[in-house]
């Protein structure tokens, strides 16, 4: 005697998960790797991913003009204070339409702790995977993956359990 044919739902049903597990599986085994960029602060020196390899760093692409990374900036002084001496490096790059002057200004005024890169050309956001919306932050880890991707300010208790992971793998 056949078997009786199983509906058609629970074959479909059977074909989804499958895939589902399947891209599960597979995205728990791609990395994301930072890209090998090279910034340039406002004082003109070159920082690059290269020599940031082994320590845990945040790249923040922000705005002079973007109230949301003008209000989260005091956190981010706050959370680079609290973790640079383990190992946190920080940059914030500015983005392409910020003109370099209230860049600057901003930086001095605010006496920002940590380095500010100018992205004159846009290449650094595009880099990064074509970063439009401000702010976007990246915490990348010591070999160079790029952990998480924070689009709008952080939850910061959440981005300081990261980073302490991190500092601490």
């Amino acid at each position: 005697m056949d078997k009786p044919a199983r509906p058609q739902f629970i074959r479909n049903a059977v074909y989804f998960l499958s895939f589902a597990l399947f891209v599960f599986v597979l995205s728990g085994c791609s990395r994301q790797i930072a890209p090998n960029v090279t910034f340039t602060d406002i004082k003109g020196n070159k920082i690059s991913m290269e020599q940031l390899r082994g320590k845990v760093v945040m790249v923040n692409f922000w705005a002079t003009s973007c109230s949301t990374c003008v209000g989260e900036m005091p956190e981010m002084i706050k959370t680079y204070e609290k973790y640079h001496a383990q190992g946190l490096e920080f940059v914030a790059v500015a983005m392409s339409y910020d003109p370099p002057n209230y860049v600057l200004n901003y930086t001095e005024t605010r006496k920002l702790p940590f380095d500010v890169a100018l992205d004159p050309d846009g290449k650094l956001a595009q880099s990064f995977g074509d970063v439009k919306m401000t702010p976007t932050t990246f915490v990348i880890d010591k070999h160079g993956d790029i952990v998480k991707k924070y689009v709008g300010a952080p939850e910061f208790e959440e981005l300081h359990r990261l980073l302490e992971t991190q500092i601490g793998a």
